[in-house]
């Protein structure tokens, strides 16, 4: 019943619903009679853990504009009663769409429904984003000898780098753990326990950039695997080595670590507004081949329907 409509993480389902990372009284569907109307469902990290993502939520494309957004916010908010504790924080709702959604009037009424009865219920839009992807056989950098590398040490080592770049991010996640009270070092401690750290990939393959002569870390890059993709989930340039290309090597080193094994593509994604890193990521051979958008709550149990 769930696959009448679709979506293009369909295909994860199956494997999600085995590992626990999505649990089936968390995917709710809105019925008339035997026809789908709506259906939506969260998704966690891990087994055990609360939903942390609101990632599908689909409407039927034979419904007015008008009918979807109703139907929308009442699915959304008697599925949300019944699985969100009342007085905590909504998850994120998290959404790729095709690069050209904007230019395909089916595609983009559609998700204007499905943003409209967000909106409705209280969220509001954070970021879009470009997810961008490298395949084998597109060309790797070979080191240009301004940087060195070597492998991260520990927590601590990896955090104090990620500290001095948070503070001066473009990142709108990054910013709004800033903008909640966190300070930079604790935001980067979140983001290193909440997600680095629950990589099953090689910590092997974390890289510190320095520079040669003086063997000052400049920046890192963490190349890892997700439970998806093999990816670069995070990489910075710290603040007092910015505007001098260096972005271009790091990106490249972890690129290298990734292809060396043999992966069958590399993900990566960066904010639209992000123009230097969008840049280089092009520069290094990433193909943009989809938007992502998400969508918060600012109060928990915000609503406004």
């Amino acid at each position: 019943m769930f696959l009448r409509l679709s979506y293009s993480l369909d295909h994860e389902l199956a494997d999600d619903l085995a590992a626990g990372r999505r649990l089936p009284e968390w995917m709710w569907v809105a019925l008339d009679g035997d026809r789908l109307l709506g259906r939506l469902s969260w998704w966690a990290k891990a087994a055990g853990s609360a939903p942390q993502a609101l990632d599908f939520l689909d409407l039927d494309p034979g419904l007015s504009p008008e009918e979807r957004v109703d139907v929308g916010l009442r699915l959304l908010e008697t599925a949300t009663a019944a699985v969100v504790p009342a007085g905590t924080p909504r998850p994120e709702f998290a959404r790729y769409m095709p690069a050209d959604w904007r230019d395909v009037p089916e595609t983009r009424s559609l998700l204007e429904s499905v943003f409209g009865v967000l909106e409705r219920a209280g969220a509001r839009p954070l970021v879009e984003r470009l997810r961008l992807e490298w395949l084998p056989g597109t060309p790797v950098p070979e080191p240009t000898g301004r940087l060195e590398f070597r492998p991260v040490r520990d927590r601590e080592d990896l955090v104090a780098l990620m500290t001095p770049v948070m503070e001066g991010t473009l990142d709108a996640h990054g910013q709004a753990d800033l903008a909640s009270g966190l300070s930079a070092r604790k935001a980067a401690e979140l983001h290193y326990d909440e997600e680095l750290a629950q990589y099953a990939s090689p910590r092997a393959w974390w890289r510190v950039a320095l520079a040669p002569e003086s063997g000052e870390p400049v920046g890192f890059v963490v190349p890892a695997r997700n439970n998806y993709h093999h990816t670069i989930a995070y990489i910075g340039v710290l603040p007092a080595h910015r505007g001098r290309g260096h972005i271009d090597d790091i990106l490249a080193e972890g690129t290298r670590v990734l292809a060396a094994v043999g992966v069958p593509r590399i993900r990566a994604a960066t904010d639209l507004g992000n123009v230097p890193m969008a840049a280089a990521f092009a520069r290094s051979g990433y193909a943009a081949f989809e938007r992502a958008i998400n969508y918060v709550w600012d109060a928990p149990g915000a609503s406004g329907s």
